[in-house]
């Protein structure tokens, strides 16, 4: 389950989306999260697939693989659209012993199971189309202004950098350790809450252990290669904006328009 995590690994091929400049994907992303919020109409989600699936098409990236992302965060997925369904009051269409589900909570519940499953799938696309070191310079490039301030900019999009990149990473070493704790007797599906909890634990000892040892290494890494943060350090590609990322604006303007006017105006 947890190899089909997309958010954090960066599937590499030639394509518009992948040579689209890192800031603007990186600010393309939160406007398509914002739009996400202000739809109050199923009929507009056509235009966020729309949307959605011209981006994955002009990536290259398998729509097997953005879709298979869902999978890990299905069950939250469920528990958002059950809590919305019975948590909804209004009017009752169909009582299930001791509860009601109103044609509210039917509408809230689709709304948020679509959003979610949206929102994950969007935002995967940034990290797959994005290799970790032009996320960073990406990231560290927007926030610049915020110095005069005293923000560490460098520091802070090296450290999200780095968060998103060791995602998959733990989820694998994850998947492995709890392969190797049922090899030797050990159940996680089994019995109430409180036994499911304590059965972690031989889960996630290892999984801490691994996980400082791995930061530990990585450490010692950056400070063999002498890195000393983000003081006259060079790049070996500079970010600019080409006629790719004024098509790319564009598209995301209208995106944007049809969106905000089908929520003013229908």
């Amino acid at each position: 389950m947890f190899k089909n995590i997309t958010i954090g690994q960066h599937y590499p091929v030639e394509s518009k989306i992948h040579n689209l400049d890192p800031r603007l994907k990186l600010v393309i992303t939160l406007l398509y999260i914002i739009t996400l919020f202000l739809i109050n109409k199923f009929p507009v989600y056509l235009v966020v697939v729309v949307f959605l699936v011209l981006v994955v098409k002009m990536s290259n990236v398998p729509v097997k693989m953005v879709i298979l992302g869902l999978r890990p965060i299905l069950i939250i997925i469920m528990v958002t659209f059950f809590i919305n369904l019975f948590m909804t009051a209004g009017e009752v269409i169909w009582q299930l012993g001791p509860l009601d589900i109103t044609r509210e909570g039917l509408r809230q519940a689709g709304f948020m199971a679509l959003r979610l499953m949206l929102l994950i799938m969007g935002t995967s696309m940034l990290t797959l189309t994005t290799s970790p070191i032009l996320l960073t310079d990406g990231i560290e490039s927007l926030l610049n202004p915020f110095k005069k301030i005293g923000l560490p900019a460098h520091e802070l999009a090296m450290m999200m950098t780095i968060a998103l990149r060791f995602i998959p990473t733990l989820m694998e070493e994850t998947e492995k350790i709890m392969q190797a704790q049922k090899a030797r007797g050990a159940d996680f599906e089994s019995g109430n809450l409180i036994k499911r909890a304590k059965s972690l634990v031989p889960l996630l000892v290892p999984l801490f252990v691994s996980s400082f040892r791995r930061a530990d290494d990585l450490a010692m890494a950056m400070e063999a290669r002498c890195y000393r943060g983000g003081e006259n350090r060079t790049r070996m590609r500079k970010l600019a904006i080409n006629k790719t990322d004024y098509g790319a604006m564009v598209i995301t303007a209208v995106y944007i328009a049809a969106v905000v006017g089908l929520r003013i105006f229908w």
